[in-house]
């Protein structure tokens, strides 16, 4: 697969549209989120602590794929920076990650809990669950090994007492699973209120992951 993304003024745009996106579908809240995607030989990620209306293309950061970045005017790459590298070293197949704190992700995550399979779209995430990465503290390494380590075949994790990431082929696809992710999350609170959710057994959802070969967003 030819890499979908070059360090170009239309692709930190992208960045910057995605991020109020996150915001305007209710899916994020503030600055809280982040988004980066690989670009040839670098990643380019949303600056820490820039309002998403105030940011301009050039405020947007580039950091290598391995090692510290180099700062770069008064701007510092995104806190999470760190595991937003990991995980496109991990996987490269995918091209774009997406961290944010949906509010129902966020609760479900606030008490340590993975998403079982209650709903055959668990499927979107690339197994029978989505799992959850243990919790340490924004912005470090141990966090990025937490994340990674969740997130070795899956492609979305909750992030204990902090919020949820996903990954994706391409930016949209990866706004897709959040999107989804939230929406999963939210159907399986409210399944909690009313009874004991039923959870699809392991023959169900790998008749569901073989279905989403052919199933799902397409950019």
């Amino acid at each position: 697969m030819t890499p979908p993304y070059t360090d170009t003024t239309d692709t930190r745009q992208a960045i910057i549209d995605a991020c109020l996106r996150l915001n305007a579908e209710g899916i994020n809240q503030g600055t809280s989120g982040n988004v980066s995607v690989r670009a040839g030989d670098v990643m380019l990620i949303t600056p820490s602590g820039v309002p998403y209306e105030a940011m301009t293309p050039d405020m947007i950061q580039r950091v290598p794929l391995s090692g510290e970045p180099t700062p770069q005017g008064n701007l510092r790459p995104s806190s999470e920076w760190r595991f937003h590298q990991a995980l496109l070293a991990a996987k490269p197949e995918m091209h774009a990650v997406v961290h944010a704190h949906p509010v129902h992700c966020t609760a479900l995550a606030q008490n340590r809990m993975t998403i079982p399979a209650v709903h055959y779209m668990v499927a979107a995430f690339g197994g029978h669950d989505v799992p959850l990465a243990g919790y340490a503290l924004f912005g470090g390494e141990e966090l990025a090994r937490k994340v990674v380590t969740a997130m070795t075949d899956r492609h979305a994790c909750l992030m204990a007492n902090h919020g949820a990431t996903v990954v994706g082929e391409t930016l949209p696809k990866a706004l897709w699973r959040m999107g989804e992710l939230e929406t999963l999350a939210r159907g399986y609170i409210l399944s909690l209120s009313i009874g004991t959710p039923h959870v699809l057994d392991r023959l169900q959802i790998e008749e569901a992951l073989a279905a989403f070969a052919d199933y799902g967003y397409r950019d």
